[in-house]
């Protein structure tokens, strides 16, 4: 699905549905990138509000995402936020009120777009959220991952410039996410991140249920070391408890590992893994 904006005589867009799969911009014959698609009914969405449709689906329309896509697992539907922009030249910005550089998101742009996106979903935000990538936003990580998969779809908002105009924030409930302490351009990027780490947790996408449950974070920790073949490389041996068959020892061996690594790399983690398991081993930290 896409939006088809039509702009008649009074200069305001109207919109239609396509029955494309998906597109990478709004246009009067929307392309789609995917043909002979499965039914989509009860399929997880994310719809992406953002200033360069043409950025979607970019990374996420290849390997296991974009499998996933093409299959019908997940849907996705990119909206141009400047066919709601005012004026001659769409204008979707101003300068801030008070004074300050930059410009920021007209909360009546923003607005439209979000009611637009919001046009077929459930306005309960535990079913469908509405997302803005910001760098002041919560810290994004597995558990929020996770809540986000469960939910029917997703709607997110890509920031540009400076912001966003906090009304309409506050109006549509909007949740605020960061993938961490550093500013990016946009929210494209952030956006992508976000909706690929989401969709491998959907059941089916990976394939093996098991590669989700064993990975980093999933329980509090980071991913023990990994190795394959060949099992001597330039000096280098596979660890000799990997080669014994010893399922439960492999799996003690792979645990300790892993709270090792976590404990010396991210000791954040490793304080709120003790505080999950052992209030007392966290005292002796």
């Amino acid at each position: 699905m896409t939006t088809d904006p039509e702009t008649p005589e009074d200069g305001k867009p109207r919109f239609t549905k396509s029955h494309g799969r998906i597109a990478v911009r709004p246009s009067r014959k929307p392309t789609a990138l995917i043909q002979d698609r499965p039914d989509l009914a009860g399929a997880w969405r994310a719809k992406v509000i953002t200033l360069f449709p043409n950025s979607f689906p970019g990374v996420l329309g290849e390997s296991l995402t974009g499998r996933a896509l093409q299959d019908g697992l997940w849907a996705l539907e990119p909206i141009d936020l400047r066919i709601f922009g005012r004026g001659k030249h769409r204008d979707v910005d101003d300068t801030p009120a008070g004074g300050g550089a930059g410009m920021v998101l007209r909360a009546d742009v923003v607005g439209d777009a979000l009611s637009f996106a919001q046009r077929d979903v459930s306005e309960n935000r535990k079913k469908w959220p509405i997302v803005y990538l910001s760098p002041r936003g919560k810290r994004f990580d597995q558990k929020m991952a996770q809540r986000f998969s469960q939910a029917e779809g997703i709607t997110l908002l890509c920031g540009r410039f400076e912001g966003v105009d906090q009304r309409v924030l506050d109006a549509f409930e909007v949740e605020e996410v960061s993938l961490g302490d550093f500013v990016l351009t946009g929210g494209e990027i952030a956006a992508q991140a976000l909706i690929d780490a989401t969709v491998r947790l959907i059941p089916r996408v990976l394939g093996n249920a098991e590669s989700a449950e064993e990975e980093s974070f999933s329980h509090g920790l980071l991913e023990h070391p990994q190795y394959t073949r060949p099992t001597d490389w330039q000096g280098r041996k596979i660890p000799d408890i990997l080669l014994s068959g010893h399922h439960a020892k492999i799996a003690e061996w792979r645990t300790e590992q892993s709270k090792d690594l976590t404990q010396k790399r991210r000791p954040d983690l490793w304080r709120a893994y003790l505080d999950d398991t052992d209030p007392v081993e966290d005292q002796e930290l």
